[in-house]
């Protein structure tokens, strides 16, 4: 089985990290979304709201399963066997810091990091400013999934 990991804190998930997902799919038998615990990052929604959320936005999606964890994300593909981890790329300066995160992790395992660009349509959008639009009581409905859009 070709599993992959989509690491990240997911808070939220964006439309950005939605289209990865569905890409992922294509590639691969299973696309573990694996939530990250960080106790030294305050997070707007908690880790219940993220797993929802993301839970929601693929409950029809048989080959997506939404885990958390904890420590290093090299050790955690380990645990479930999972052989890849993909990551979307934005623009150059992700590209960079993703770039050196891979060669870490291929040092630290075997594992090897699938990238994908980001659709046009999404490339501008992340969690950040997600957050921000929400904290400024902006209408953040056309950069998240249909989920995380509280009425």
């Amino acid at each position: 089985m070709r599993r992959a990991i989509f690491p990240g804190s997911f808070d939220p998930i964006t439309l950005g990290h939605y289209d990865i997902i569905k890409r992922g799919v294509k590639l691969f038998d299973e696309v573990v979304v694996a939530i990250g615990v960080n106790a030294e990052k305050k997070y707007m929604f908690s880790l219940e709201e993220r797993k929802a959320f993301i839970e929601a936005s693929f409950k029809n999606e048989k080959k997506v399963k939404v885990v958390t964890y904890e420590g290093l994300t090299v050790d955690f593909c380990k645990e479930i066997d999972a052989q890849f981890i993909l990551r979307g790329l934005r623009n150059p300066a992700d590209f960079e810091f993703e770039k050196a995160i891979a060669h870490t992790n291929r040092k630290l395992s075997k594992i090897e990091t699938v990238f994908l660009l980001t659709a046009a349509k999404t490339s501008y959008i992340s969690s950040s400013i997600v957050r921000d639009v929400i904290r400024n009581n902006g209408d953040y409905s056309k950069l998240v999934p249909d989920s995380v859009v509280v009425n």
